[in-house]
């Protein structure tokens, strides 16, 4: 085991101390230019199955590997779903309000399988807790208890689960999109700032998928590889 790898240790923690199940959060798409913002979810109910092989946190991983652990991951999660918000909804809204709307969206889509959460744990990595506004702003009454955690994608297994779900996710979308938007190289970038992209933007223009109001080149981006 490296440094990299992630353990149950913290989930099965929160369910001997009377959690349901833990729900792992994270996102993907928060940065990009261009495409929705997308939130994945990842359960774990306490059984016994392995942490698949090379589980790491997404933006760990090379897209071949993503893709080869998504359905092991998918197999491994008690169940699982990613919500989307789109460019459009990120424009209105704005990007914390469009994390929390993908996030009910992937809940809904939990609660459409069966899976109960209001006596889970959610999982949330990072320090900031944008998720418990969100079921503040829905009315979600009971609503799971949101604990947040530092690199919880890097060292929680059931948060690595969903970074590599949101990511594979998203990212397909976006190498579809670049079939109906060609020329801006999002099987590349997946949307994200790069001198391509932005280079494809002063040459075609935007798309119906770029988040208008982020398209600006600051000098920063001079320096980014192509």
């Amino acid at each position: 085991m490296t440094v990299a790898d992630p353990t149950l240790r913290v989930e099965r923690r929160m369910i001997r101390e009377g959690a349901a199940m833990v729900i792992g959060v994270d996102e993907v798409g928060r940065g990009a230019i261009a495409g929705p913002v997308g939130v994945g979810l990842s359960v774990f109910d306490g059984h016994g199955r392995r942490i698949p092989d090379g589980l790491r946190d997404s933006k760990m991983l090379p897209e071949p590997k993503r893709e080869a652990l998504h359905p092991l991951v998918q197999t491994w999660s008690t169940a699982h779903a990613v919500g989307l918000a789109s460019n459009e909804e990120i424009e209105e809204i704005g990007i914390i309000a469009a994390l929390g709307v993908a996030a009910l969206r992937a809940f809904a889509g939990l609660r459409a399988a069966g899976v109960t959460t209001t006596d889970a744990v959610v999982l949330l990595d990072g320090s900031h807790d944008w998720l418990s506004p969100a079921f503040d702003r829905a009315g979600e009454r009971p609503r799971p208890q949101v604990v947040t955690r530092v690199k919880a994608d890097r060292d929680c297994a059931v948060v690595a689960a969903a970074s590599v779900l949101a990511k594979v996710h998203r990212d397909r979308i976006m190498i579809a999109a670049d079939g109906t938007h060609p020329g801006y190289n999002w099987v590349g970038n997946k949307g994200y700032a790069s001198v391509d992209h932005y280079a494809a933007i002063d040459r075609l223009g935007p798309t119906p998928l770029h988040r208008w109001s982020w398209l600006r080149t600051p000098s920063l981006f001079d320096e980014l590889p192509a």
